[in-house]
């Protein structure tokens, strides 16, 4: 048997997207150095573009963070959301690891593993954009209808 290279990103993000039966838009944009570059790229504003941030927990199991582009992570109110002490950011190489994605590019959707997230409650009723799995590309999609298919915890994660 002849084994099948994995898919590109991209396909993967679009592939997870259409199994869960949620409408995204894949764009494709210059490459970017910056959150503020890639939201310039897009003509939209950097509180429109949603971080996925990869969280490392101390059982070395992981979970997604979304935090609006303008904003930062509350470490104290995602402990609490989350129900434990400990947590922190891996680093590069064990975030590839945890979801086959690259910083910069990460997206819950077609990960690996399929991470709990937890999303920051300002995104809702939003028309946001991620990463998308690869570099020089951004999805758009419903917020609600995105942590919604995801099963994501919605609470105040922000500082």
């Amino acid at each position: 048997m002849i084994a099948t290279p994995d898919p590109s990103p991209t396909a993967r993000v679009q592939a997870a997207a259409d199994a869960l039966g949620l409408p995204i838009e894949l764009r494709q944009r210059a490459e970017t150095g910056s959150l503020e570059e890639a939201a310039a790229a897009l003509g939209i504003d950097a509180a429109e573009i949603v971080k996925t941030l990869v969280i490392k927990r101390s059982d070395d199991t992981f979970l997604f963070a979304l935090v609006p582009g303008d904003r930062t992570l509350s470490w104290p109110k995602l402990r609490a959301a989350v129900g434990v002490n400990k947590l922190r950011l891996p680093d590069a190489e064990i975030a590839f690891a945890a979801t086959g994605y690259v910083r910069g590019t990460i997206v819950p959707l077609g990960s690996t593993t399929a991470w709990p997230v937890f999303a920051d409650a300002s995104i809702r009723g939003r028309r946001i954009a991620m990463g998308a799995g690869a570099h020089g590309y951004s999805l758009f999609v419903d917020a609600d209808t995105l942590t919604a298919a995801l099963g994501a915890t919605v609470t105040d994660i922000v500082a």
